[in-house]
């Protein structure tokens, strides 16, 4: 009779859902954090961190899976951390740890000589798929790795391969699974700008497309748009809707974007329409049809880069985020903004989250960034300053709830020392690198 009681105790007991984030932006791909059991405020002296490891320098975000988190950094062959704006040797490394402890389990490294700029390490998360993890360099070096041993299962060179076109900042669009395939903006000659890959051996199913700038840094993403599943590929001259399946183009819109600095992910906003953020040419949003050359629904009238200059939002970084008709993010200059989704319309705007402080905005700073991650009707901002702010984000403005120092920022190439790396929320914790340690620290209530 007790086992009974016990049982159905257990059985109504609500269980804490626990999540894992096994790619940029979390496992769909969409930067929501959906575990229950978050703290609403941090206790006194900041959340507790679990655990540290070593690490070397890079802006690539961790993965958190399978009881494991994937990291790339990069290690220079000298000089300091960070010390080398354009170019340098060094080693390139993708490390598995163990999620409870920080433990290293395993580590492939490989020789680089980065030529971009901000050659300060890898920019890409990566992306693991059951028993297979993916990794890309800031130099174009994709390796499919076996998780349990860090064995290379296969690997591609995209410069050498596929005769890519170095990107000013690397290659920094992350790759994508999509059933049996790896899809990647590889910046090929030819009709090799976009390649998918059989996930498992590496063979190539298909390549698509030609772009005459840099192919940029934006990562393709999928959405189905006016009934069809579209593979939505940005790059320095276009925006394309592929067939996942085949590469074959749906559709295409001509978008030639200085620099090619289109590096937010692109949103679906309803059922039929896109929303894209460049630094230079500002906000865009695209109605998508059956059969139609996309149109303009709105864009943003902005002169420049500058905060009086800007419309809409026209950030550099974090990828935007749409709740209730409404779009949120973080503009130039470090404003977070809020503007209605239907017509790019401003309806507030501050510097607190980003590089201001509770009750100061912050002057406004040139690629002042942070990361917006909602979770329930909060959401999680990791800023440039190494904070975590728990905020709420509505139309009536932004309501900060806590913060608390996380890293210290130790990049110096913006000018300032900043942190630009996307954290990973899993099993109720936050892990976040700067350019020496990765972090764990709790989260649950």
């Amino acid at each position: 009779m007790r086992f009974v009681s016990l049982a159905a105790i257990l059985l109504a007991a609500p269980l804490a859902h626990a999540d894992d984030w096994p790619q940029w932006l979390g496992p769909q791909r969409d930067g929501v954090w959906r575990e229950a059991g978050i703290l609403d405020k941090f206790p006194a002296g900041g959340p507790k961190v679990k655990w540290e490891a070593k690490v070397g320098q890079g802006y690539a975000g961790p993965a958190v899976t399978g009881g494991r988190v994937f990291l790339n950094d990069f290690i220079p062959s000298g000089g300091p951390a960070g010390s080398a704006v354009r170019g340098g040797k060094g080693t390139e490394r993708t490390l598995c740890f163990d999620e409870k402890t920080g433990a290293e389990l395993w580590k492939h490294e490989y020789p680089v000589d980065y030529r971009i700029q901000y050659a300060a390490g890898p920019r890409c998360t990566p992306t693991v798929d059951g028993d297979r993890v993916y990794s890309l360099g800031a130099m174009g070096n994709l390796y499919c790795y076996d998780v349990p041993t860090g064995k290379v299962i296969w690997s591609k060179d995209f410069v050498k391969d596929y005769e890519a076109k170095v990107n000013i900042w690397g290659f920094a669009a992350h790759p994508l699974i999509d059933g049996d395939r790896l899809i990647c903006l590889v910046g090929g000659s030819g009709e090799r700008l976009v390649v998918a890959f059989d996930k498992k051996t590496g063979k190539e199913v298909w390549t698509s497309q030609s772009s005459q700038s840099d192919a940029g840094y934006s990562p393709p993403v999928i959405y189905t748009l006016a009934g069809r599943r579209t593979l939505v590929i940005w790059h320095g001259s276009a925006v394309a809707g592929l067939d996942p399946e085949t590469g074959k183009r749906y559709w295409a819109y001509p978008w030639v974007t200085k620099y090619a600095l289109n590096v937010p992910m692109v949103r679906q906003v309803g059922d039929d329409k896109l929303f894209f953020v460049a630094f230079y040419d500002g906000p865009l949003m695209l109605r998508i049809g059956a059969e139609t050359t996309p149109v303009i629904a709105w864009k943003g009238n902005s002169k420049g880069e500058k905060p009086e200059q800007t419309a809409g939002i026209q950030g550099i970084m974090p990828t935007p985020y749409l709740k209730d008709d409404y779009i949120y993010g973080v503009c130039s200059y470090g404003e977070l903004r809020c503007i209605k989704a239907d017509t790019g319309e401003r309806v507030w705007e501050t510097r607190i989250p980003t590089v201001g402080r509770p009750g100061e905005e912050g002057k406004p700073t040139r690629w002042g960034n942070a990361f917006l991650t909602p979770y329930g009707n909060r959401f999680m901002i990791f800023n440039e300053q190494g904070e975590l702010i728990i905020a709420k984000l509505t139309p009536q403005g932004y309501e900060e709830l806590d913060r608390a120092k996380i890293v210290a920022p130790l990049n110096k190439l913006a000018g300032r020392p900043v942190v630009w790396v996307h954290p990973a929320y899993a099993d109720r914790c936050l892990f976040v690198r700067h350019d020496t340690k990765l972090v764990c620290v709790d989260l649950a209530k």
